[in-house]
């Protein structure tokens, strides 16, 4: 097996006897082994789910894995917090130095491969990640701490003429408009449905960990897009898509990715992963 994250490997202090060092070894082997550490249990289960069973049944982008995977994956998820990656309130990476500008995030590359990643997004208070989608993917995000307004959306299913007013404007359905506080359970998005397209803003430092299934690639057409939103009532003229006040709907516009939004990269310290 390979290690992904380097460690330290413990090493017997020069000068024991090797009789000794060999009754502290037999003393080791009676003791029950260590638990494996949620984050190795995510990424062994992520293999199975997207890696393995992905390959084995031709699954790629747009197939979502079978409920009883879905399942398995949120209940790790489901349990984990801060202190399972190595994270807590105090670091760096969730204060807001700055009161002028947005503060930056910061990812921490955990794993990635062809099949599935897996990185945790660091936002200081009122850190935001603009609307954006995941094309193709199932995406499973979890709250390991603090609280977070979420947005999201999904394509609306109607009937409709992409451009309106000369915007290139798409009718979404909203799916969620709420603040999450972490203990709470694992968000699940689908390439169709689930809230597709999401907005996250902090509301108090917190930290996300998110699972792709499979990755973002240019080079295989998942692109990662942002949107502007506008309300339902910003384009009267396509009024009649949808019955009622169009209530619980909105026109997504393509934007440019925003220019004000700073996402920095830095080393996952977290237990590592060991890759079998």
């Amino acid at each position: 097996m390979r290690v992904v994250e380097s460690g330290v490997t413990p090493e017997l202090a020069s000068g024991t006897s090797s009789k000794t060092a060999s009754r502290k070894s037999r003393r080791r082997q009676k003791k029950p082994g260590p638990m494996t550490p949620p984050v190795q249990r995510l990424f062994d289960t992520c293999q199975e789910v997207f890696a393995h069973g992905g390959a084995a049944s031709g699954a790629g982008a747009g197939a979502v894995p079978p409920p009883e995977d879905v399942a398995r994956l949120k209940s790790i998820l489901d349990d984990m917090t801060g202190a399972d990656v190595g994270l807590t309130r105090n670091m760096p990476y969730f204060r807001n130095i700055s009161s002028q500008r947005a503060p930056p995030i910061t990812y921490l590359h955990v794993y990635e491969c062809d099949h599935f990643s897996i990185g945790i997004f660091c936002l200081p208070p009122s850190g935001v990640i603009p609307l954006h989608n995941h094309p193709g993917m199932t995406v499973f995000s979890k709250l390991l701490f603090g609280s977070m307004h979420i947005k999201s959306y999904d394509w609306a299913d109607v009937p409709q003429n992409p451009i309106v007013q000369h915007r290139e404007a798409r009718l979404a359905k909203l799916k969620t408009n709420a603040v999450f506080t972490a203990p709470c359970e694992t968000s699940i998005l689908y390439p169709a449905d689930g809230g597709n397209m999401h907005c996250f803003t902090a509301m108090t430092s917190c930290a996300v960990l998110d699972v792709l299934g499979p990755p973002y690639s240019d080079n295989e057409g998942r692109h990662c897009t942002y949107y502007n939103d506008f309300s339902y009532a910003s384009f009267p003229g396509d009024a009649a898509l949808v019955t009622g006040e169009g209530e619980g709907y909105a026109w997504l516009e393509e934007r440019e990715r925003p220019d004000d939004v700073l996402v920095v990269g830095a080393k996952y310290r977290g237990p590592r992963i060991v890759e079998h």
